[in-house]
């Protein structure tokens, strides 16, 4: 449906600025080894905690000058994970982590950050995959069934609260209001997640990595594509944004003070707020 050039209007300051300009105070953001599947299904309880209620909160609790980001990140815990939390901790911004159920057991490490994960108020835990396709996307696409069943294993395994999910090389979207297939071949298991009741969320920007799997340009480029895609229309909510990179990608310190100065100048432009995915509009409605 086309937004309202009304609301273009009232934001052409907004959405045409090429810098960034600080302010003098900081918006706080709305938010205060592998393991054989077969075997991790034996001991996998199957019980999960109480549901927790998801705050309801509509677009007329932000400024109409404001726009909504959700910081989400992939594949941890994996190398990167500490940085990354360092880095929210810092801004005390919240986000959402996208969890590989088998990296949660594999090295004492990995263990480790799955803790750190798991306890920071800042952090919402989501469901992106136990086995990660394997990265074998285009076979892992071909059973649904196997699709959903592994989703299944991460959710027991990870103990998560309800079924919000992403899936492994996919930018797969499947929302009551949302449906969206980046790759055709996909369709049947993304239909099959969403029947098994999972809210699968895609996103609508992603720092890329570099050859070197560092984040690839510079936090004012990306702070350009955020602009851009609010200017063109081109988030799939008007208003909130999804943006994702990936915790293996913030391993050097280029990567991680490139990650910092993005939060921080959005922080300071004072025209966003951060809400973690169990906020974005819709994805709490009863499937259907």
């Amino acid at each position: 449906m086309k937004k309202k050039i009304g609301e273009k209007s009232r934001n052409m300051t907004f959405l045409g600025m090429t810098a960034l300009m600080s302010a003098a105070s900081t918006l706080f953001n709305g938010c205060n080894n592998k393991t054989d599947v077969k075997e991790f299904e034996k001991i996998s309880s199957q019980e999960h905690p109480t549901v927790q209620t998801v705050p309801k909160i509509d677009d007329e609790s932000v400024e109409t000058d404001k726009r909504i980001i959700y910081l989400t990140f992939d594949d941890g815990p994996n190398q990167g994970t500490e940085n990354l939390l360092k880095i929210l901790n810092k801004r005390n911004v919240c986000a959402t982590a996208f969890l590989v159920g088998k990296h949660a057991y594999g090295s004492k490490r990995q263990k480790d950050d799955m803790e750190l994960l798991r306890t920071n108020p800042l952090i919402e835990l989501a469901n992106h995959s136990f086995s990660h396709a394997h990265n074998k996307y285009t076979d892992f696409y071909k059973n649904t069934d196997a699709v959903v069943h592994d989703f299944d294993i991460a959710r027991d395994s990870l103990k998560l609260y309800d079924k919000i999910a992403r899936t492994p090389g996919r930018n797969i979207w499947r929302l009551n209001n949302i449906n969206v297939t980046d790759i055709k071949s996909s369709t049947d298991a993304a239909n099959g997640l969403k029947k098994a009741g999972y809210k699968v969320i895609g996103w609508d920007l992603e720092w890329r990595p570099s050859q070197k799997m560092t984040l690839k340009g510079s936090h004012e480029a990306m702070i350009k594509k955020v602009d851009s895609i609010f200017y063109n229309d081109l988030e799939k909510t008007s208003r909130h944004l999804v943006f994702l990179t990936h915790d293996q990608y913030l391993r050097d310190a280029d990567s991680i003070n490139e990650l910092d100065m993005f939060i921080e100048k959005l922080q300071k432009s004072n025209k966003f707020v951060f809400r973690k995915i169990s906020q974005y509009p819709k994805i709490n409605d009863i499937l259907n």
